[in-house]
């Protein structure tokens, strides 16, 4: 495959996950919510990104210690029931709750063993894909629109130090990409590849082999993602009025501008990718969807919907 058809599929991938994810919020109860009812409170993305950087630095330390399987297992785990909460709400809509609950669990238990037994690039990626749409679902109904904002900001600039300076994300890549979990999506280059026979990043990196696969962490999809579930979610008639545009309803507009501002965000990354090193996606990512959700937030409710904190001003 050319770089530019990968590309295309990696894309593909992407905005059927965020999709996925919209459709899914929708049908998520509040109790789904990770940070309780206060959506809007601007502190409440602190504790998710304090919650990544103590995560990431405990994997690179268990990995330090040799105990891989260790790894394995608790990411192994925290898919399974990832994947059970996207399927749940879904199945329940065409059948009664308990049948929902059973098949839900039984999916996700199938679909975690052939990640297990077989992590070939296409298991990785079905998986990849419910995963990051879960995430993206529930992390989205859970933070109003500032706080979605917070969040992304303050990620990408944790993600551009971590890529470029410190350099432990390409680190911790390597780590998952030796256990093939399900925490990125793979894309082959070339027919016949395999991602269970893939060897070093950084050795292709630092003698300049051309890969035979694109990569992108599931960070880079979920976390964009976070602000188009939250526009859909909470740009409500209750906060900045009940507008249509071509008889489709504001908060969906908005939405798919935020989406497409991501969009835009990924072929910029692409053009720097293009290029075989490893970049950062949120900066750029994250950057498209605020400017999408801002410009169009804007034209079409003449605000941002944005609830400030009474304790803070």
């Amino acid at each position: 495959m050319k770089p530019y058809r990968s590309s295309v599929i990696m894309l593909t991938l992407f905005v059927v996950s965020i999709l996925l994810a919209m459709a899914v919020s929708s049908l998520m109860p509040k109790e789904y919510r990770a940070f309780g009812d206060d959506v809007d409170d601007p502190t409440n993305p602190l504790m998710y990104i304090g919650m990544v950087i103590i995560f990431t630095f405990v994997i690179l330390w268990i990995v330090r210690k040799g105990m891989q399987r260790l790894i394995q297992i608790i990411i192994l785990f925290a898919v399974g029931m990832t994947m059970y909460f996207v399927l749940r709400p879904i199945i329940w809509q065409f059948t009664s709750y308990a049948v929902a609950e059973i098949l839900a669990i039984q999916i996700a238990i199938i679909l975690t063993y052939a990640l297990y037994k077989f992590p070939e690039w296409y298991v990785v990626d079905a998986t990849g894909l419910l995963v990051a749409a879960g995430a993206t679902a529930i992390f989205g109904i859970s933070l109003g629109i500032l706080p979605a904002i917070v969040l992304m900001v303050v990620l990408a600039v944790y993600d551009a130090i971590a890529v470029y300076r410190t350099k432990h994300m390409v680190d911790l890549a390597e780590s998952v990409m030796d256990l093939r979990l399900p925490i990125l999506l793979v894309v082959p280059k070339e027919e016949g590849y395999s991602f269970m026979e893939q060897g070093s990043i950084k050795e292709e990196i630092a003698e300049g082999k051309e890969r035979e696969a694109m990569f992108m962490g599931l960070g880079d999809i979920i976390i964009p993602g976070v602000l188009v579930v939250s526009a859909l979610t909470f740009l409500t008639p209750e906060r900045v009025g009940e507008v249509l545009v071509a008889g489709i309803p504001g908060n969906v507009v908005v939405s798919f501008a935020t989406l497409l501002g991501a969009v835009c965000g990924f072929w910029a990354l692409m053009w720097f990718v293009w290029k075989g090193r490893p970049q950062a996606g949120l900066p750029l990512l994250n950057s498209g969807a605020i400017i999408g959700f801002v410009i169009s937030a804007m034209i079409v409710f003449g605000s941002l919907g944005i609830v400030w904190p009474t304790s803070f001003f």
